[in-house]
């Protein structure tokens, strides 16, 4: 993307907040408002059933941003809330507009944002439609350490990962004691622990084996240029 565009960007996000954690950004029947970027920390968007049961349909890492077409909408279909305490930007919905129609760069890039967002919803539904539970819970691991890895949030085979078995629950269709279950089975395996929000990938070619994980979903939007972190993706995939 050309500098110029990269500024116009840091530029409309100058409407910062901090965030405490678990509290909505936007609720569903809202109208829609601001564009919400996560600059840190983690959010999430919910759906709400009836009977006061959750259900996530998607996590929200730093450098997301959602409902960039939500304008089109008299209200919002569904919820936003941030999961651990973030700094959120407010980007004016007109401006990005603007941007939109006039930078082609930048609307290259939003348009290949909304396909990954797709593609990653359609896996999502695979996942609740016909994997078993370990292999749904080994998959959205797979997923999230995928994405921490290639915006430098990881450590070695270790990320933070601040998302509660009843988070992780809502997520997959599961219920917390189910979570927990498969996560010992995953944990005595050898295959991955997680512990007070940390995450450790013991062994992950076992593990994107039993997900039957391929991250070509995410279409590479995610992943480093340097020759050093293309060659440690490579080794992630082929082991």
């Amino acid at each position: 993307m050309p500098a110029e565009d990269v500024e116009l960007l840091y530029a409309i996000c100058g409407t910062q907040r901090n965030i405490p954690a678990r509290q909505d950004l936007v609720r569903e029947g809202d109208e829609p408002g601001p564009i919400f970027a996560i600059l840190s920390g983690w959010a999430c968007c919910y759906k709400l059933l009836p009977e006061g049961t959750r259900q996530i349909t998607s996590f929200l890492m730093p450098g997301d941003c959602c409902d960039l077409h939500a304008s089109v909408l008299d209200r919002m279909e569904h919820s936003i809330a941030t999961l651990t305490p973030a700094r959120v930007a407010l980007v004016d919905r007109k401006r990005i507009e603007e941007l939109i129609e006039t930078r082609p760069a930048i609307r290259r890039a939003f348009r290949w944002t909304q396909l990954v967002d797709e593609d990653t919803l359609r896996a999502w539904i695979v996942s609740m439609g016909r994997r078993d539970s370990a292999r749904r819970v080994a998959h959205l691991v797979c997923e999230l350490y995928v994405r921490a890895l290639n915006i430098g949030l990881t450590d070695g085979d270790r990320f933070e990962m601040p998302l509660t078995q009843i988070v992780l629950a809502d997520a997959l269709g599961l219920t917390p004691v189910h979570v927990n279950r498969v996560i010992r089975k995953l944990r005595v395996s050898g295959v991955m622990s997680l512990s007070r929000g940390s995450l450790v990938i013991a062994n992950a070619g076992k593990l994107a084996l039993v997900a039957g994980f391929d991250d070509n979903y995410l279409h590479r939007r995610l992943r480093r240029t340097s020759r050093a972190n293309s060659e440690s993706n490579a080794s992630y995939r082929s082991r």
